[in-house]
């Protein structure tokens, strides 16, 4: 056994590069002769363009190009797809508008890109951009997700009547409502999922090349997975052959959802490489960033509940209203719908749910995947509405959870939904947290909170997630001559440490140590395919991928050692790198096996043919396993100044069942940067546009507050691994994106029960300092007008 197989807190093996200034990021890859591109955006979110005038632009210093749209049709550059065309009620298929890599005639969102300008230098192309004269013709503009619908509210799109791109529904409406008019109470919330801006620390870039004699094209671009990129790119955008594209990603700063996408910019310097033989590069800047990438979340939602009279949940209506901003991102329609919505049921026996998502367009940037894509704001839905249930008829928190979990016996569990939940025992996992956190001593703390003038609350949160089970995935192992391996996989590391937890994972296969494995990801050249990284899937898909290659390595080993020692392969034992015949002390290395192959030495003729390429042995995972999902508790205690409403979290604690934990080092930091993000969104950060002009009002770090160090408690973390997933090999069950999903409603259940004494039932996220001290203001007026 190695020393540092799976389960073991391995230090990440790539932080000693990362940390010492090796990291090969996007703006690290340089080529010879390149150039710079900027992009010149609509500074209104909804206009048409009357005209635009590039001739002076293109007259200036150092300038190689300006382009509009029609220089991108005239090429035949096609526009972005959406590739999730969810069906909506009875089978209807949403409305999918184009997205031109640059705006074809109106824009339709604070930073659409309206041309392309590039220079020798990026100051040039720069200067340049400025003697564009775009004539537009301003539009009212609609930024609101919640007005979207109304018949007042501007069209974003004139084939998307009333703003809405997909009404999608799933389970029975009219008995969900029959059950619901005959429950024993009601219960109704309203809630909002704030819209947020993903911040990754790396910005988006891109830098491309082209090759006259091979009419090859080269995307070099920080991704989530070069696979899917370069096939939307080829087969859609450019429509080429797949061989005529090569995309390439080395490391990558932050994703977090935002960087699986295809992106205007993207498309841009491809055009433009192709067009001047020449490599182009572009790179975002921060301020670009809070108007192009990505964003997330942006759900307006109704719940309506009955319960009978024992505090259970007999049936559920939920009626969503998604913005996806103004054009369709890859995946936006799935994220609120197929990606989200089925886990509403969250981790409790709830027989009927009825649930609506309308998904609609506003002049807004493009809203999909961010960190849990959909589970955050389903988790988020129930456990407020539990919460606010539990206040509604009088009994604590976490008896009306008692009451209502699956139950352990109940495992496996198929939801209304549809989906099955292998294993879990969601009443364990909430009373060993509320254990830790001192749950019973809490109205003592309240009581000295008091004292200070603070008011002191505590919440919780029970989530659910879905992880893995999506797509396919490819490895390929190739036996080095010194006995080490190189892995190329399909995944793409964006800071989670697929490098240490794959060499876990090979440790344990191959007995080689850390430092004998390097890993490759991220060229299209080097691998067939690959189904790259969300949805917490790349240790469970890679992994299994990575033990397929590894039992081919260790077969092709055991042939190629029957040879060297004479002996027939079933008489070849492989373990820790050594080969041996059973029962013998007669063995050979895994190294010598791999020179064997490689310089035919040793081997019989058509051996040594047969091997002349060495060991090199690619396993695909195809067989599409079932969704793993991991679930926890979280406890969250706030202190609330009365005087000026600014809320602090101090005591934060966390349950997890991740079933096997390949790393738990790695574990932890995924799961506190995860609930640092769901803090974030519960406290601090929200995208604001003027609801008048549709300016974005958050365009920079000094009107987006992101959350700090002295923002954020020791947060105490225990991962439970006593109820390993029953649907895989490995028994994983996930713990990338964890953190996010329960941290919101912990955090807001927390502030409601500090204001409770208030007569306050519901704060929306964020919970500022200024919305919080406005309702203390109100109770205040309201409590001196009864007296």
């Amino acid at each position: 056994m190695v020393k540092f197989g799976v389960g073991q807190g391995l230090r990440r093996v790539e932080d000693e590069r990362l940390l010492t200034g090796y990291g090969r990021y996007t703006d690290d890859i340089k080529e010879d002769g390149e150039v710079f591109g900027y992009v010149l955006r609509s500074p209104y979110a909804h206009a048409d363009i009357r005209s635009m005038d590039l001739e002076d632009a293109k007259a200036a210093p150092g300038v190689l190009g300006v382009y509009s749209h029609e220089d991108l049709t005239a090429d035949g550059v096609q526009n972005i797809p959406c590739m999730t065309p969810i069906p909506g009620k009875n089978g209807t298929t949403p409305i999918m508008p184009p997205r031109p890599a640059l705006a074809n005639g109106r824009v339709r969102h604070i930073g659409d890109p309206v041309a392309f300008v590039v220079a020798e230098t990026l100051e040039q192309a720069r200067d340049a951009a400025e003697l564009i004269f775009v004539d537009y013709a301003d539009l009212p503009a609609n930024v609101r997700s919640d007005k979207a619908l109304e018949a007042s509210t501007p069209q974003v799109w004139d084939e998307a009547p009333g703003n809405l791109c997909l009404d999608w529904e799933e389970g029975d409406r009219a008995a969900t409502e029959a059950v619901i008019g005959k429950a024993h109470k009601v219960v109704r919330l309203e809630l909002i999922n704030n819209r947020v801006v993903v911040n990754a620390m790396e910005p988006r870039g891109a830098l491309a090349s082209y090759d006259p004699e091979s009419d090859q094209m080269t995307l070099v671009s920080g991704s989530q997975g070069v696979f899917s990129l370069r096939n939307q790119l080829a087969e859609r955008i450019f429509q080429v052959p797949p061989e005529k594209i090569r995309v390439r990603t080395q490391d990558v700063g932050g994703g977090f959802g935002m960087k699986i996408f295809v992106y205007p910019e993207q498309v841009l310097v491809m055009f433009a490489a192709r067009r001047l033989k020449r490599p182009v590069r572009w790179t975002g800047d921060r301020s670009e960033s809070f108007m192009s990438d990505s964003q997330g979340r942006d759900h307006v939602t109704s719940l309506e509940a009955g319960l009978d009279e024992n505090g259970k949940i007999i049936a559920l209506k939920v009626l969503t209203i998604a913005d996806l901003g103004a054009y369709l991102s890859n995946f936006g329609p799935y994220i609120p719908t197929l990606c989200g919505s089925y886990l509403l049921c969250g981790v409790y026996t709830i027989p009927t749910l009825y649930v609506e998502v309308k998904c609609v367009f506003t002049n807004t940037v493009p809203v999909d995947a961010y960190r849990g894509a959909g589970r955050p704001e389903a988790a988020y839905a129930i456990e407020r509405l539990i919460d606010y249930a539990a206040r509604e008829i009088a009994i604590a928190p976490d008896e009306m959870r008692r009451r209502n979990f699956i139950p352990p016996d109940a495992m496996p569990f198929k939801t209304c939904t549809g989906i099955t939940y292998d294993t879990g025992d969601f009443a364990q996992i909430m009373r060993r947290a509320q254990e830790a956190a001192g749950w019973g001593d809490f109205e003592a703390r309240r009581a000295e909170a008091k004292t200070r003038g603070k008011l002191r609350g505590q919440g919780m949160a029970s989530y659910i997630e879905a992880c893995g089970g999506i797509g396919e995935e490819e490895a390929r192992i190739k036996v080095n001559a010194d006995g080490g391996i190189t892995l190329f996989i399909g995944t793409q590391n964006n800071g989670q440490g697929h490098a240490t937890a794959y060499a876990q994972i090979i440790g344990d296969r191959l007995g080689l140590e850390p430092e004998q494995i390097e890993l490759r990801q991220g060229d299209t050249n080097e691998l067939a395919s690959g189904g790259g990284t969300g949805g917490s899937r790349s240790v469970l898909m890679g992994g299994m991928a990575i033990t397929g290659a590894s039992e081919k390595v260790i077969a092709r080993a055991r042939e190629i050692a029957g040879h060297l020692l004479e002996a027939a392969t079933d008489d070849i034992e492989y373990n820790a790198g050594i080969l041996s015949i059973a029962g013998t002390d007669r063995r050979v290395s895994l190294a010598d096996v791999a020179q064997a192959a490689q310089t035919g030495t040793g081997l019989p003729p058509e051996a040594a043919e047969a091997l002349k390429e060495g060991i090199d042995e690619t396993a695909k995972f195809t067989d599409t396993p079932p969704k793993t999902y991991p679930n926890g508790s979280h406890i969250c205690e706030v202190e609330i100044d009365a005087e000026t409403g600014v809320a602090k979290v101090v005591r934060y604690v966390i349950y997890d069942d991740f079933g096997t934990v390949i790393n738990p080092l790695m574990a932890a930091g995924q799961v506190h940067g995860g609930t640092v993000q769901g803090i974030g969104q519960a406290l601090l950060e929200q995208t604001v546009y003027d609801p008048e002009t549709g300016q974005l009002l958050t365009g920079s770090y000094l009107d987006y507050c992101m959350p700090r160090a002295d923002d954020i408690p020791d947060i105490e973390l225990t991962m439970v691994e006593d109820m390993p997933c029953a649907t895989n090999d490995m028994g994983m069950k996930g713990a990338g994106e964890a953190g996010c999903i329960g941290a919101p409603p912990a955090v807001i259940n927390a502030i409601v029960d500090a204001l409770a004494p208030l007569g306050v039932r519901h704060v929306d996220m964020p919970a500022t300092p200024e919305k919080i001290w406005r309702l203390i203001q109100s109770a205040d007026a309201n409590r001196v007008a009864a007296e």
